[in-house]
């Protein structure tokens, strides 16, 4: 692909540089950005540069926040006796759109995976078994994907978590074996939160 400016160039390879932006894609987006008012390309980078200057990590469950502590942590009406484990924060944006769920959540990071150097020091393991043992948590429900590593997740932090009087759950297996939760419908997701079951490690 040959550009006739280096900064359209330099802009190109910067989208480009975005997951599933490939350099057609990334040019198109730079040239309806040349299309607009000077305004409006101003406004949408100091949106991102805000974003990154100021977001914050909510210190009670890792999720994205403005302040100290997000929103979904500060709501009273949420039931902070129920505490949902998920991977990371795009899980909480697919699960809070099925409208199913009004308990807490505890954003861990990612899974276990060995073959990639992930181990549960790298994951919000400790401040998970922090927080339910403070507060007297209820339920924990395992919002994580389906698949081996998540599979690995979830025994390893039904281990953990032995001690404390919480009930352990998963989510149903409506979400297919090897999926994303992202990914998965809202629908599915929905059902699958409502219809979760106890969980039971091999070892019992």
């Amino acid at each position: 692909m040959n550009f006739s400016s280096k900064l359209i160039e330099e802009a190109v390879n910067a989208f480009a540089s975005l997951p599933g932006i490939g350099r057609k894609s990334a040019l198109r987006l730079v040239l309806h950005l040349m299309q607009q008012d000077q305004d409006f390309t101003e406004t949408f980078t100091e949106a991102l540069r805000n974003m990154r200057k100021h977001i914050k990590d909510c210190k009670v469950c890792h999720n994205l926040s403005d302040n100290e502590v997000c929103n979904i942590c500060l709501d009273p009406r949420r039931d902070e006796k129920v505490i949902c484990v998920v991977e990371n924060i795009r899980d909480i944006m697919a699960i809070e759109d099925t409208g199913q769920y009004r308990g807490r959540y505890h954003v861990l990071g990612g899974v276990i995976n060995p073959i990639e150097g992930i181990g549960p020091g790298d994951l919000h393991i400790d401040t998970l078994i922090r927080r339910v043992s403070q507060n007297d948590v209820k339920e924990i429900i395992m919002a994580i994907s389906p698949t081996i590593e998540g599979d690995t997740t979830i025994f390893y932090l039904s281990k953990q978590l032995k001690e404390t009087s919480a009930k352990i759950s998963t989510i149903a297996r409506g979400v297919s074996f090897g999926g994303e939760l992202e990914y998965a419908d809202e629908l599915t997701l929905g059902r699958s939160i409502v219809a979760r079951t106890p969980y039971r490690n091999a070892s019992e």
